[in-house]
């Protein structure tokens, strides 16, 4: 039997990046995959990959009224909820004395107030004995140039998460963070490395890694569906960090 078989997983910025790599893992190991993301053909995209009947729904996981929707949306179409993977995340790179305070706004709003309040809203559907996967981030704890107001939302929301640990102990959901090192996927675009400076970027990322190299989206996936399935049965409460060894440095 495959590992997800029968289960019904959410995952919040699940149209690219490492979100779309774990739906489409999950997917692949039996699981209705549910994603959310901002931007519609992004979604439709992502769901004609992931195949397998997976559905996609828009919005912004800022707003509690999205997540109430779509909470509504799954309890009277699939019943309930096994899995929760709040991945969306976004990040600006930027020194404290040049953030804005939209900037601020904005991280803080999708990284730990869009992670808040849609593990409140999706607890009361969930089944007893899911599990919960919050993305991370190495920054939270490896100090990054330019990453403060990053890493302070990231830290919130490993707070969240041992609280959610604790809070949940008497309906068997599990709550971990899965806490990724430098992932070579499209926000590295988004990030404003050019074309043609990409080989000189991955080569001064991958000194600062033991393993010698960026991380590969399957292979966040692969940790996620640990988290995921009844092969982390006994994990709870933990940060699993992905990155290489990175934090070590």
């Amino acid at each position: 039997m495959k590992a997800l078989t029968g289960k019904v997983a959410l995952i919040t910025g699940g149209n690219s990046g490492i979100g779309l790599a774990a739906a489409r893992r999950f997917a692949a190991e039996g699981a209705q995959v549910i994603i959310t993301g901002r931007r519609r053909k992004a979604i439709d995209e992502a769901v004609a990959r992931i195949g397998t009947g997976a559905l996609g729904i828009q919005g912004d996981v800022a707003s509690i009224e999205h997540h109430e929707a779509v909470a509504a949306h799954i309890h009277a179409t699939f019943g309930a909820l096994d899995i929760y993977m709040a991945n969306a995340g976004i990040n600006t790179i930027n020194h404290s004395a040049q953030v804005s305070p939209d900037e601020y706004d904005a991280q803080f709003s999708v990284n730990a107030r869009g992670v808040f309040f849609g593990v409140q809203k999706m607890i009361p559907i969930m089944r007893d004995g899911g599990s919960i996967i919050v993305t991370g981030s190495i920054a939270a704890e490896k100090l990054l140039d330019g990453h403060a107001v990053y890493a302070g939302s990231k830290a919130a929301i490993g707070a969240f998460a041992r609280s959610w640990a604790i809070e949940l102990k008497s309906r068997g959901i599990r709550v971990n963070v899965l806490s990724p090192g430098p992932v070579d996927t499209e926000i590295l675009a988004k990030l404003g490395i050019p074309p043609e400076g990409r080989d000189a970027f991955e080569q001064a990322v991958a000194e600062e890694i033991p393993l010698g190299r960026l991380g590969r989206p399957y292979e966040l996936a692969n940790a996620a569906l640990f988290l995921a399935s009844d092969a982390s049965s006994f994990v709870n409460g933990v940060n699993l960090r992905v990155d290489g060894g990175m934090t070590l440095l």
